[in-house]
Protein backbone atom coordinates (compact mmCIF):
# COMPACT_ATOMS: atom_id res chain seq x y z
CA UNK A 1 0.00 0.00 0.00
CA UNK A 2 1.22 3.52 -0.60
CA UNK A 3 1.94 5.84 1.81
CA UNK A 4 -0.10 8.62 1.80
CA UNK A 5 1.89 12.02 2.39
CA UNK A 6 0.44 14.03 4.98
CA UNK A 7 0.48 17.62 3.18
CA UNK A 8 -2.94 17.38 0.53
CA UNK A 9 -2.76 21.05 -0.10
CA UNK A 10 -0.91 24.98 1.40
CA UNK A 11 -2.56 27.98 1.92
CA UNK A 12 -0.09 30.66 2.02
CA UNK A 13 -0.61 34.41 3.53
CA UNK A 14 1.01 37.89 2.40
CA UNK A 15 2.80 40.10 5.34
CA UNK A 16 1.53 43.54 6.43
CA UNK A 17 2.75 45.76 3.63
CA UNK A 18 2.06 43.20 0.57
CA UNK A 19 -0.81 40.92 -0.75
CA UNK A 20 -1.33 37.53 -2.70
CA UNK A 21 0.50 38.56 -5.13
CA UNK A 22 4.22 38.90 -3.14
CA UNK A 23 6.80 37.53 -5.54
CA UNK A 24 7.67 34.67 -2.97
CA UNK A 25 4.22 33.23 -1.96
CA UNK A 26 4.23 32.95 -6.41
CA UNK A 27 6.96 31.57 -5.92
CA UNK A 28 6.45 29.01 -4.09
CA UNK A 29 2.72 28.16 -5.66
CA UNK A 30 4.29 27.58 -8.93
CA UNK A 31 7.12 25.21 -7.32
CA UNK A 32 4.86 23.31 -5.40
CA UNK A 33 2.53 22.16 -8.34
CA UNK A 34 1.02 19.79 -8.73
CA UNK A 35 0.06 20.41 -4.85
CA UNK A 36 -3.11 22.44 -4.03
CA UNK A 37 -1.93 25.69 -3.09
CA UNK A 38 -4.37 29.32 -2.42
CA UNK A 39 -2.69 32.10 -1.93
CA UNK A 40 -5.02 34.39 -0.22
CA UNK A 41 -5.35 38.51 0.51
CA UNK A 42 -6.51 39.40 3.99
CA UNK A 43 -9.90 40.72 4.47
CA UNK A 44 -8.40 44.42 4.72
CA UNK A 45 -6.52 44.21 1.45
CA UNK A 46 -9.92 42.58 -0.65
CA UNK A 47 -11.48 45.70 0.56
CA UNK A 48 -8.63 48.38 -0.33
CA UNK A 49 -7.45 49.27 2.75
CA UNK A 50 -3.44 49.60 3.89
CA UNK A 51 -3.24 48.85 7.56
CA UNK A 52 -3.79 45.55 8.50
CA UNK A 53 -6.82 44.36 10.82
CA UNK A 54 -6.36 43.69 14.26
CA UNK A 55 -5.33 39.73 14.93
CA UNK A 56 -8.58 38.40 15.60
CA UNK A 57 -9.90 38.96 11.90
CA UNK A 58 -7.15 37.80 10.31
CA UNK A 59 -7.23 35.02 12.24
CA UNK A 60 -10.39 34.13 11.27
CA UNK A 61 -10.15 34.71 7.81
CA UNK A 62 -7.26 32.52 7.67
CA UNK A 63 -9.90 29.78 9.27
CA UNK A 64 -12.15 30.36 6.62
CA UNK A 65 -10.18 30.35 3.96
CA UNK A 66 -8.26 26.60 5.43
CA UNK A 67 -11.77 24.94 5.45
CA UNK A 68 -12.47 26.04 1.78
CA UNK A 69 -9.25 25.11 0.75
CA UNK A 70 -10.06 21.55 2.20
CA UNK A 71 -13.58 20.95 0.90
CA UNK A 72 -12.11 22.25 -3.02
CA UNK A 73 -9.00 19.69 -2.44
CA UNK A 74 -11.31 17.37 -0.92
CA UNK A 75 -8.64 17.02 2.25
CA UNK A 76 -9.20 16.64 5.97
CA UNK A 77 -7.87 19.90 7.76
CA UNK A 78 -5.13 18.15 9.03
CA UNK A 79 -3.35 17.58 6.15
CA UNK A 80 -3.19 21.14 5.10
CA UNK A 81 -0.09 22.99 5.59
CA UNK A 82 -0.57 27.17 6.04
CA UNK A 83 1.80 29.94 6.72
CA UNK A 84 3.72 32.49 4.67
CA UNK A 85 5.58 35.57 4.62
CA UNK A 86 5.59 37.62 8.42
CA UNK A 87 2.47 38.94 9.62
CA UNK A 88 0.78 36.12 7.42
CA UNK A 89 3.03 33.34 8.79
CA UNK A 90 2.67 34.36 12.22
CA UNK A 91 -0.90 34.69 12.13
CA UNK A 92 -0.92 31.22 11.48
CA UNK A 93 0.67 29.89 13.56
CA UNK A 94 -1.70 31.82 15.98
CA UNK A 95 -4.09 30.27 14.24
CA UNK A 96 -2.96 26.43 14.78
CA UNK A 97 -2.00 27.57 18.10
CA UNK A 98 -5.49 28.68 19.28
CA UNK A 99 -6.68 24.76 17.39
CA UNK A 100 -6.74 25.04 13.93
CA UNK A 101 -5.67 21.57 12.31
CA UNK A 102 -2.52 21.24 10.40
CA UNK A 103 -0.12 19.60 9.00
CA UNK A 104 2.78 21.60 9.03
CA UNK A 105 3.58 25.69 9.24
CA UNK A 106 5.79 27.29 6.44
CA UNK A 107 7.27 30.44 8.56
CA UNK A 108 9.20 32.82 6.03
CA UNK A 109 10.41 36.49 7.45
CA UNK A 110 9.48 35.38 10.71
CA UNK A 111 8.30 38.90 12.65
CA UNK A 112 9.59 37.81 16.18
CA UNK A 113 9.77 41.36 17.81
CA UNK A 114 9.20 44.71 15.90
CA UNK A 115 12.90 45.89 14.42
CA UNK A 116 14.81 47.82 17.18
CA UNK A 117 12.47 46.08 19.90
CA UNK A 118 13.74 43.10 21.04
CA UNK A 119 12.29 43.36 23.96
CA UNK A 120 8.29 43.08 22.99
CA UNK A 121 8.51 39.89 21.77
CA UNK A 122 5.96 37.67 20.06
CA UNK A 123 6.20 34.62 21.42
CA UNK A 124 3.48 33.65 23.81
CA UNK A 125 1.64 31.03 21.61
CA UNK A 126 4.87 29.12 20.49
CA UNK A 127 4.03 26.47 23.04
CA UNK A 128 0.97 25.49 21.99
CA UNK A 129 2.59 24.49 17.82
CA UNK A 130 2.92 20.96 18.11
CA UNK A 131 3.17 20.57 14.02
CA UNK A 132 6.68 20.72 12.05
CA UNK A 133 7.76 24.19 11.52
CA UNK A 134 9.51 25.91 9.06
CA UNK A 135 11.71 28.97 9.42
CA UNK A 136 13.46 30.69 6.39
CA UNK A 137 14.65 33.65 7.45
CA UNK A 138 17.54 36.15 6.47
CA UNK A 139 20.73 36.16 8.76
CA UNK A 140 20.44 40.32 8.64
CA UNK A 141 16.05 40.51 9.26
CA UNK A 142 15.62 43.10 12.10
CA UNK A 143 12.59 41.14 13.15
CA UNK A 144 14.73 38.62 14.44
CA UNK A 145 18.37 37.43 14.15
CA UNK A 146 19.31 34.19 13.97
CA UNK A 147 20.24 33.66 17.92
CA UNK A 148 17.16 35.54 18.77
CA UNK A 149 14.90 33.03 16.48
CA UNK A 150 16.70 29.86 17.41
CA UNK A 151 16.06 30.79 21.20
CA UNK A 152 12.26 31.70 20.85
CA UNK A 153 11.65 28.06 18.98
CA UNK A 154 12.90 26.35 21.26
CA UNK A 155 9.36 26.66 23.30
CA UNK A 156 7.65 25.11 20.26
CA UNK A 157 7.08 21.34 20.98
CA UNK A 158 7.13 19.98 17.22
CA UNK A 159 9.67 19.76 15.19
CA UNK A 160 11.15 22.68 13.96
CA UNK A 161 13.83 23.47 10.77
CA UNK A 162 15.34 26.58 10.29
CA UNK A 163 17.34 27.73 6.81
CA UNK A 164 18.93 30.60 6.87
CA UNK A 165 19.93 32.77 3.90
CA UNK A 166 23.07 34.29 4.51
CA UNK A 167 22.76 38.03 4.41
CA UNK A 168 19.32 38.24 3.43
CA UNK A 169 17.42 40.85 4.70
CA UNK A 170 13.38 40.77 6.14
CA UNK A 171 12.51 41.12 2.24
CA UNK A 172 15.02 38.19 1.31
CA UNK A 173 14.79 40.52 -2.26
CA UNK A 174 16.17 38.46 -5.08
CA UNK A 175 15.48 35.45 -3.23
CA UNK A 176 12.10 34.09 -4.20
CA UNK A 177 13.86 30.73 -5.92
CA UNK A 178 15.87 29.45 -2.82
CA UNK A 179 13.00 30.17 -0.74
CA UNK A 180 10.07 27.99 -2.79
CA UNK A 181 12.95 25.35 -3.21
CA UNK A 182 13.54 24.93 0.30
CA UNK A 183 9.50 25.05 1.11
CA UNK A 184 8.46 22.77 -1.23
CA UNK A 185 11.35 20.29 -0.40
CA UNK A 186 10.45 20.63 2.95
CA UNK A 187 7.19 19.78 2.66
CA UNK A 188 7.61 16.97 -0.06
CA UNK A 189 9.83 15.41 2.97
CA UNK A 190 7.51 15.77 5.62
CA UNK A 191 6.24 12.02 6.34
Amino acid sequence: MARTRPVGALLLTHGAGSDRNQSALVAIDEAARPLPVRRMDFPYRREGRRPPDRAPKLIASIVEEAADLCAEARIRPHRLALGGRSMGGRMCSMAVAEGLPAAALVLVSYPLHPPGKPERLRIEHLPQLRVPCLFVHGTRDPFATPDELRAATEAIPGPVTHHWIDGGRHGLERKDDEVAEVVVGWLRDLR
